[in-house]
């Protein structure tokens, strides 16, 4: 029931509004659409067992222009069953809502109206452009991993900047994984098979079942499995090769739980150096937090900072105030710096719940730019897009953007430029 009441209750319209009010300034280089998906659960049968996750999706949108907010707009993704809820990205100049377990992603157009659904990435074995889809920045490639429930295996796919595919490689399991994300490095593609899976049409954590981390090559090629003890990958934050090892920074989680209840867990944020021979694990932050995003122009390479959610699971806060009632996402942001091993906290009030922050570019240094988050206005009962500067966190937002309703705690979006 709790994720259908609070932070995570759904609204039930769609809304048009222009010329928002602003308290501070956006930066005028700010130019270009800011969007986030998620699932919008209206009329569920029985909301003791609903899981969170499933709904509609509803991509939530604020467009920024010269220094001014000229639109908020919220809309179904009116596709057939359950619609894409998971993200929303650009590519080869076009607007998909993506999905996961073998859904199709949903085109949508400028102003996030459904053109319909789609075959991006689609290959001839009926897999598509999975949740987490990523571009290599250098190459405008879209790399997603695909996986369909009922099939024992997953597929890269290989999308070039017009949209096209240019290269599918199968990867053979012993059942379907779930495998909501993955890494992507300049040279190899990082994937892991974890305890939590599929066992018919119902997703669980397996006891027993070992937790592998495969390395394979990007350009295709056989998959270099390694076992580790039991534990679950929640998302990537970023990987690197570094010699004949690669590395992943991504946050994970102990089992077992249960998947449809997200709040049971306690994520962490940690670094797999993975060699040929062993996969070394070292924690980077304990303190629970999820969501990760970086600069999207360090995908694939060495990096210096990464940004996260703050969860409060068992009680564990960020802010001094302490953690609100909801405890899936609270009022915090967190900025990693990997080279000094340091991390600040940008705490929102007490009972706001701030969800993923995504990094706005501006120049060409790794934290020159913006973290652009929607966060729940308790004063209101409304949300705000609230501007933070990537360099200096934890001062004050640079702007907060108002508007007209209340956004739900969603999952994944982006930050889309103008061109």
């Amino acid at each position: 029931m709790r994720y259908l009441e609070g932070a995570f209750a759904p609204v039930t319209e769609e809304i048009t509004a222009f010329d928002l009010p602003v308290t501070g300034r956006i930066p005028a280089e700010l130019n270009g659409r800011y969007l986030r998906n998620g699932p919008n659960a209206l009329g569920v049968e029985d909301p003791a067992v609903h899981i969170w996750g499933m709904g509609q999706g509803m991509v939530h949108g604020v467009r920024l222009r010269e220094g001014r907010a000229e639109w908020y707009r919220n809309r179904f993704v009116r596709t057939p069953g359950f619609a894409p809820m998971v993200n929303v990205i650009e590519h080869a100049r076009r607007t998909f809502a993506l999905a996961e377990g073998g859904l199709p992603p949903a085109e949508l157009d400028d102003d996030l109206n459904t053109v319909g659904p789609c075959a991006l990435g689609g290959t001839a074995d009926g897999f598509t452009a999975g949740a987490h889809s990523k571009h290599d920045p250098r190459t405008g490639e879209l790399h997603s991993l695909s996986y369909m429930v009922g099939v024992e295996l997953v597929q890269h796919i290989v999308t070039d900047a017009g949209g096209q595919v240019v290269r599918t490689t199968s990867i053979p399991m012993t059942r379907t994984p779930f495998m909501h994300d993955f890494a992507l490095t300049e040279n190899h593609m990082v994937v892991w098979d974890t305890p939590l899976g599929f066992d018919g049409f119902d997703c669980r954590w397996l006891p027993g079942h070992p937790t592998r981390v495969g390395v394979m090559p990007r350009t295709g090629g056989r998959v270099r499995w390694q076992e580790i003890g039991p534990v679950h990958v929640s998302h990537t934050l970023n990987a690197y090769d570094d010699g004949d090892t690669v590395v992943v920074d991504l946050v994970t989680a102990q089992g077992p739980f249960d998947p449809a209840d997200p709040g049971a867990i306690r994520p962490v944020l940690d670094r797999w150096t993975i060699g040929p021979d062993r996969v070394h694990q070292r924690r980077i932050d304990d303190r629970p937090q999820d969501f990760p995003r970086v600069n999207e122009a360090r995908l694939t390479r060495p990096y210096r900072y990464g940004y996260s959610a703050a969860t409060a699971l068992y009680g564990i806060p960020f802010a001094p105030e302490g953690p609100p009632p909801d405890d899936a996402f609270v009022n915090a942001l967190v900025k990693h710096d990997l080279e000094r091993g340091t991390a600040e906290v940008h705490a929102f009030g007490r009972d706001e719940a701030a969800g993923e922050a995504v990094f706005a570019a501006t120049g060409e240094g790794e934290d020159e730019g913006f973290l652009l988050t929607y966060v729940h206005n308790p004063s209101r009962g409304a949300g705000d897009l609230v501007i933070l500067s990537a360099q200096d966190f934890t001062g004050e937002p640079v702007a907060r953007v108002h508007l007209p309703g209340r956004v739900p705690l969603g999952l994944h979006g982006n930050w889309l430029p103008d061109h």
